[in-house]
């Protein structure tokens, strides 16, 4: 069985949406400005889109400042709306307790990944967004068969429609760090968490 090509089916529901001269409104969660910088040009001329900042894992008060700080700076460059959501830092403890120790990328990241995702499907719904997605599945260390469960539950949760992605695909990844430069965006080298800064 073959796997479901989601930057494929992405990029062909933008050209769908551009053909018909519609752009339906899209709360896109975004973890940082580099990595909404590929994703806002994918989407730009498809959607309405309204990056939300929603990163209650980064614990370090003065680091989710300088994301947050960066990520309003690149939206005005990119011309897309800027939301920040509450900096809920005690949820996400609570969320991966008892995870602690596991290692980058496995259960503990995912119940991340799915307090993140919730939060942007609950605020899409709550304001009328007829999409939410996120940028998470840029990264060539998130997984992205998992972001997209995630997101179709909670679609399911929600009733609202999610934008699944695997926006690393077709150089996505480079392109990010390419318009990074383009734009000299602050590149953090952690993920945000404190648990992250042991890798």
């Amino acid at each position: 069985m073959n796997a479901i090509n989601y930057n494929e089916q992405l990029i062909k529901l933008v050209n769908e949406n551009i053909k018909k001269g519609i752009k339906p409104k899209l709360l896109l969660h975004a973890c940082c400005a580099p990595c909404s910088t590929t994703c806002i040009e994918r989407l730009k001329d498809g959607f309405d889109i309204t990056v939300f900042f929603f990163n209650p894992n980064i614990d370090d008060e003065r680091e989710y400042s300088l994301r947050k700080e960066e990520q309003k700076r690149y939206c005005e460059i990119a011309n897309v709306n800027f939301l920040e959501g509450e900096y809920l830092v005690d949820e996400f403890y609570q969320v991966v307790k008892g995870k602690e120790e596991l290692s980058e990328g496995g259960a503990r990241c995912f119940l991340c990944y799915e307090l993140r995702i919730n939060e942007t499907a609950k605020k899409a719904k709550e304001l009328g967004y007829e999409y939410f997605a996120t940028t998470l599945t840029l990264s060539p260390l998130k997984n992205a068969t998992v972001l997209n469960e995630k997101g179709f539950n909670a679609e399911k949760e929600f009733k609202v429609k999610y934008l699944a992605s695997d926006f690393k695909k077709g150089g996505g990844y480079l392109r990010s760090i390419e318009l990074s430069k383009t734009h000299n965006l602050y590149r953090q080298n952690y993920c945000g968490c404190s648990f992250s800064k042991r890798t």
